[in-house]
């Protein structure tokens, strides 16, 4: 025994020689930096991989074949017989493209505004010389269906209704569904930005007529920013053979008339179309029902979680595609951003606007999962905890598994082995 002994006490001396224990604190030497954002979100790897295939000629038929499945996959996953566009711009590209090629200038238009961007569909409004009637609601709430109704009945001038389905600076989502069936029933297009709403929220675009829908590639699509989608109905065509707005390059007519030949009026991103092309595939095999099941799930998981915490979840009426959260009284939101930067090399996002320092926001869009949550909502105690405000750890987290054994392990939530 003594001889063991020995050699135990040997080994540990040479284990403590070779491999010295630190003396200074822990701090992550290996932090793999993780996009947390409602966007940009999460790529998609196949997606990425895709992109390296780029190096193709946009007037050959190889592109021609790629542009008109990807066209095609698109109204497939928005479940829609309407066209569907898509051009190199960013998501607001796509709203300025839904405003100029339908309208003329002193059109009236009726804008609901409950945060950052519906402010810029404000802005976009004054920009293309509208007359626009403004419904605002306070950051955090949204525009009643019923509100839309009675400023229609007002005022049957009103050529255009224009919404967020999901208003992302505060984590609100807009009854499209009720706004859509009031809307249709006039002479008005129902104009949707749907940019964080597609993938997020169920969205039945022919059934609740929505006449125009914007998309955006770098939110639950999984692939970099740079593409907008807009899906147009006979409505909104109708509509735009009367606008005098000055256009060029989002000249949807043209976008129409040449991707009928799997072209685009203009150098495609044809990178980014084939990312896309991917992201449409993986989509479809999943289903996009699910794809809205899983930030839905996710958005229900996070509000438990920071309400177990005992944090306020900011919007009255919450979507799915991000959750904005109050932090602890004192405390400026911005604080537990960069907490999560410089901590752990993580992404999240600061309220926008006049909510900077009032909210921090948790994406569930796209490619997110519980994984993802899990660790989010560990690292969230442990923040709070090193900014003085204590939590027991792990109370978060159960609440994220509470939800999870809920959906995906239902046999075991009703044995009770979660408890």
């Amino acid at each position: 025994m003594a001889a063991v002994a020995q050699a135990v006490s040997l080994l540990s001396r040479e284990s403590s020689r070779l491999f010295p224990c630190p003396t200074i604190p822990y701090r992550m030497y290996i932090k793999k930096q993780r996009l947390l954002t409602p966007g940009p979100t999460p790529l998609l790897p196949a997606a990425l991989h895709a992109m390296m295939g780029s190096d193709i000629h946009h007037r050959t038929e190889d592109f021609r074949n790629l542009y008109r499945q990807v066209l095609a996959d698109l109204k497939e996953v928005l479940g829609t017989s309407n066209d569907v566009l898509t051009l190199v711009a960013s998501g607001s590209g796509g709203l300025e493209a839904a405003t100029q090629n339908f309208f003329s200038p002193g059109d009236e238009t009726l804008v609901c505004c409950a945060g950052k961007f519906g402010e810029r569909w404000v802005e976009i409004m004054k920009a293309w010389g509208m007359k626009a009637t403004v419904l605002k609601a306070r950051y955090g709430d949204v525009v009643a269906p019923a509100a839309v109704e009675a400023a229609l009945a007002a005022n049957p001038n009103l050529k255009g209704v224009f919404v967020q389905a999901s208003e992302t600076s505060t984590g609100a989502a807009h009854d499209v569904k009720a706004m859509g069936e009031i809307v249709k029933k006039t002479k008005a297009i129902f104009v949707v930005d749907a940019i964080t709403g597609i993938g997020t929220m169920p969205l039945d675009i022919d059934g609740w007529g929505l006449d125009i829908i914007v998309g955006g590639s770098q939110k639950a699509f999984m692939i970099p920013p740079g593409l907008a989608f807009v899906a147009i109905s006979p409505k909104a065509w109708a509509l735009a053979e009367t606008s005098t707005a000055p256009r060029f390059y989002f000249d949807l007519k043209k976008e129409k008339k040449n991707a009928v030949n799997g072209e685009s009026a203009w150098t495609p991103n044809t990178a980014l179309l084939l990312a896309l092309g991917e992201a449409l595939k993986y989509i479809k095999n999943l289903g996009m029902d699910k794809l809205v099941a899983n930030a839905e799930i996710l958005a229900r998981a996070t509000r438990a979680a920071v309400t177990e915490l005992g944090l306020v979840i900011f919007s009255s009426s919450p979507g799915s595609s991000v959750t904005a959260v109050r932090p602890p009284a004192g405390m400026d939101s911005g604080v537990i951003v960069k907490e999560f930067r410089n901590r752990f090399n993580a992404i999240i996002t600061n309220g926008q606007g006049s909510m900077k320092g009032e909210i921090f926001r948790i994406a569930h869009l796209g490619y997110f999962d519980f994984h993802d949550l899990f660790a989010l909502i560990a690292e969230l105690e442990l923040i709070l905890t090193a900014n003085g405000y204590p939590v027991k750890f792990g109370s978060g987290v159960a609440a994220v598994q509470n939800v999870y054994a809920e959906v995906a392990m239902p046999q075991a939530v009703l044995a009770g082995t979660n408890r």
